[in-house]
């Protein structure tokens, strides 16, 4: 197949260029001038310059292709100005599979987040992972980030009602190599092995391997049904941070932090982190987004996925060794 890829030097879209490649498809990415290209070394393929917001060079850049991946998103917790988040997560959404309908693509896999699903409910003292079909309260959508994705999603599926041959994806958390910028899940690795983790945060979240996410796209692309969304995750990968933190400390050597922080005191942490961005205008260590949600165990089940595609299943022991190694190798720990 012909692939056309947005967002292809992300974590997960690079990643999924190289497993496309790797599976003999042709690939054309989209990349804004001067993109950092470290997580696509080693491959071959077709190099688009433009941006979201072209609708005709997307149109343009589309032709000829068999399958659309659009993974692109602006992925901030603080922002000083989130009307581009908006632009590009929302606007951007709709131009893409647009385009990629009007030049015959087949399938048009549509990146969303598990941020769109609703959160786990306890049930009887225990948390049931979300799944597809768990609704989101609108009280969930709080911060814009998840809000443009939401609504970058609602934009995908009503494109789909409408014909258009979308797939919808949720990651999870995905870690593993290639994660450059990185993210802020990888960039809490980064931190753990400098030693700038003195203490955590009791939160939870699905860890899953960032080779298996991409490998799904794939798999959505080939058997994925038009209009349903699949949850990329690990079946086995529900952990606490301090259970991730556990599984790091053996596959690093570095001791994990001990010492776990009251929700109000990094709350309030928090607000003043963004008081002094507001003034500074660089972004908060602390972001009040990350630590709102953090108050959530974000557990999912990824049955479907597992079921219906095929979605691998690398332990996160894995994930996460493969993330040490790579940060390592790439000058990452000081």
């Amino acid at each position: 197949m012909k692939c056309f890829v947005t967002g292809a030097s992300g974590f997960i879209g690079a990643n999924l260029v190289h497993e496309l490649v790797a599976a003999g498809h042709r690939v054309k990415a989209l990349l804004r001038p001067g993109a950092d290209l470290r997580g696509l070394g080693g491959i071959e393929f077709e190099r688009v310059e433009g941006d979201l917001a072209d609708c005709a060079r997307l149109k343009e850049a589309l032709h000829g292709c068999e399958w659309c991946f659009h993974v692109a998103a602006s992925y901030h917790l603080w922002l000083r100005d989130y009307a581009p988040m908006y632009a590009a997560n929302v606007e951007g959404t709709r131009n893409v599979i647009e385009a990629a309908a009007d030049a015959g693509c087949t399938r048009i896999v549509y990146t969303s987040t598990v941020g769109c699903i609703g959160l786990p409910a306890p049930c009887d003292g225990r948390i049931s992972p979300s799944d597809e079909a768990t609704p989101v309260a609108e009280a969930q959508i709080c911060n814009h980030y998840k809000r443009s994705k939401w609504q970058a999603e609602q934009v995908a599926t009503e494109l789909a009602r409408r014909g258009l041959p979308v797939v919808i994806v949720n990651p999870s958390t995905p870690v593993g190599p290639r994660d450059v910028k990185p993210t802020p899940t990888g960039q809490i690795i980064v931190d753990f092995l400098n030693r700038r983790m003195p203490a955590y945060l009791d939160t939870g979240l699905n860890w899953v391997h960032v080779r298996d996410v991409a490998i799904g796209h794939i798999l959505a692309a080939r058997d994925g049904c038009i209009g349903e969304r699949y949850i990329l995750g690990h079946a086995d990968g529900n952990w606490t941070i301090k259970q991730a933190f556990a599984v790091l400390e053996e596959v690093s050597g570095v001791a994990a932090p001990r010492v776990r922080i009251p929700y109000m005191v990094a709350l309030a942490a928090a607000h003043l982190n963004e008081a002094l961005s507001g003034i500074t205008g660089r972004p908060p260590r602390a972001p009040l987004a990350g630590v709102r949600m953090a108050r959530h165990k974000m557990y999912f089940n990824p049955a479907k996925a597992i079921r219906e595609l095929g979605l691998p299943q690398t332990p996160p022991q894995q994930a996460l060794a493969d993330a040490v190694k790579w940060f390592r190798a790439n000058g990452y720990v000081k």
